[in-house]
């Protein structure tokens, strides 16, 4: 039997979330597993809605489509709860990972459809600007998601932030991912 986990990343334009979910799959390629990483747009713009999706599995993926049961979801800009049911299709025990300095509970209780679900909080745009000196959650969600469902280990995402990004940001900025990674994966809380 194969292990397949799919992930959506729900965010808004300039969060990094067509970036996450590329290069999670990217990071899941390099570990020796299957995967695949897309985005899904809405208006193509800064701050509209957006989807991102990423599939990892220990044997070939044949699905070609969006994400319909996700196993994971991430909520890198938690005012998307307010008009989004985010867990829509999750079946089981899945995780649902936002990003706010809330602990688990309290967005629970702010949100029903939440109940019943393992929620995990972290203050990724808090971590973000501490670390990288932005507002960019993408990394530090994906620490959290490490931390939640060891779909791929730290060590290889970290090695692969410096691979794949060492020409496009300075070393301040990439060691600061790195760190901003790191953080989120000790922080993050769940229910």
């Amino acid at each position: 039997m194969s292990y397949l986990t799919e992930i959506i990343w729900h965010g808004r334009g300039g969060q990094g979330a067509k970036t996450v979910a590329e290069f999670l799959a990217l990071v899941a390629i390099r570990e020796g597993k299957y995967s695949q990483g897309f985005p899904e747009y809405g208006p193509e713009r800064s701050g509209a809605p957006m989807r991102g999706y990423t599939r990892v599995s220990d044997a070939p993926i044949k699905t070609h489509s969006a994400i319909y049961h996700p196993n994971a979801v991430l909520v890198l800009d938690a005012t998307l709860l307010n008009t989004i049911d985010v867990t829509e299709g999750m079946e089981g025990d899945g995780a649902v990972l936002i990003n706010t300095p809330l602990a688990p509970e309290e967005i629970k209780a702010r949100h029903s459809f939440l109940a019943g679900k393992k929620v995990w909080t972290v203050d990724a745009t808090g971590i973000a600007r501490a670390e990288i000196g932005r507002p960019i959650p993408n990394m530090p969600m994906l620490g959290a998601l490490v931390k939640a469902t060891g779909v791929v280990k730290l060590e290889s995402v970290a090695a692969d932030v410096r691979k794949e990004f060492q020409t496009k940001f300075s070393l301040r900025v990439l060691e600061g991912n790195i760190k901003a990674l790191e953080k989120a994966f000790q922080e993050v809380k769940n229910s």
